[in-house]
């Protein structure tokens, strides 16, 4: 009876002297960046005794401290912390724990930690602690609001339309003619065309007539549409560039250059020659006011500079409408493998 007696109790006391042995989990020195966080995971069953050792090497203070089970229940936290020695902390529920160290300081924390448990019994003294992370794609659905086209405009305005007179070089009036104009908004591209005298009218209207015998494009069906519109929209102007006849010098000028040509300065042109006729398509330069300068060069004769701008401005109407939009969202999820 007694050598039964004896047995029994050397049972017992192996069963609970083995059950309490620590197991190290973790024991490790950790550098903890300025402004950062260091996230430590860890799988414990029911039952374990978690001891939780921790220095800052240096006696600086840590921010905070917590043991969290996953996925936001606190167990324990600590703030402004040097040192914690065998804090004890049971765990009530098999899963996923985190130790967090979180250091705000404008300088890094050297951290010396230590992590142990001791297991409830015999039968989770081999679980397993290491944590695997599983990856997840949510479909997200939300409405937005789009922006889309309507319709658009295309506008032919013809913004100048004139007869320049420019007097010759020994003309009191001075052998010098500028004319203005300003580009509507959302002009789109525009073009010009100067003729001298009759020569430079005749050139124009001709290329006119030549424009309504081929009416039966669409684009002929636009108000205004003629020889600069075709021009500018890349099409069959019939406008030719003459050789023979009296010539004028013409500046096309930005504000800025028109005040240096005003008084004799070096001024930069955008077009310029010495022409009968002219003309060109502009893609840039799309905006703002711009002058048309003209120069006589004839000692007595003076001149008639036909000068016409046509801009093509686009207007586009937008709205707005609802739309369904679906984006995938990835989220990691820890688990444990027991």
């Amino acid at each position: 009876m007694k050598q039964q007696i004896f047995a029994l109790t050397f049972l017992l006391f192996c069963s609970t002297t083995l059950g309490q042995t620590p197991i190290n989990i973790l024991e490790s020195t950790l550098k903890i960046n300025s402004r950062s966080v260091e996230e430590l995971y860890y799988g414990f069953a029911k039952g374990d005794e978690i001891i939780l050792n921790f220095e800052e090497l240096k006696g600086k203070k840590l921010s905070e401290i917590k043991f969290i089970e996953v996925p936001a229940t606190l167990k324990f936290a600590d703030f402004k912390v040097t040192k914690i020695n065998e804090k004890r902390i049971v765990i009530s529920k098999t899963g996923v724990y985190m130790l967090r160290l979180s250091n705000t300081s404008h300088s890094s924390r050297i951290c010396r930690v230590n992590i142990q448990r001791i297991p409830a019994s015999n039968m989770t003294r081999d679980f397993n602690t290491t944590v695997y992370w599983q990856t997840f794609y949510d479909t997200v659905y939300s409405t937005v609001t789009e922006k889309y086209l309507i319709s658009t405009d295309t506008i032919i305005f013809n913004l100048v339309d004139q007869i320049a007179k420019v007097h010759s070089k020994t003309n009191l009036n001075g052998n010098l003619s500028c004319s203005s104009f300003t580009l509507p908004e959302n002009t789109y591209k525009w073009s010009y065309y100067i003729g001298v005298n009759q020569a430079g009218k005749e050139t124009f209207q001709n290329a006119t007539q030549s424009i309504a015998k081929t009416g039966s494009s669409l684009l002929y069906q636009i108000p205004g549409y003629g020889p600069l519109a075709a021009l500018a929209l890349g099409g069959t102007s019939y406008l030719v560039q003459q050789q023979k006849g009296e010539d004028v010098d013409y500046y096309l000028l930005d504000e800025e250059n028109k005040k240096h040509f005003d008084f004799g300065q070096q001024f930069y042109s955008i077009k310029n020659g010495k022409v009968v006729n002219d003309f060109s398509q502009m893609n840039s330069n799309l905006g703002g006011t711009y002058f048309f300068c003209l120069q006589n060069d004839n000692t007595l004769t003076a001149i008639e500079v036909t000068i016409k701008v046509t801009a093509i401005v686009i207007n586009e109407n937008w709205g707005t409408r609802p739309k369904e939009h679906i984006s995938i969202k990835t989220r990691k999820e820890p688990f444990i493998k027991n």
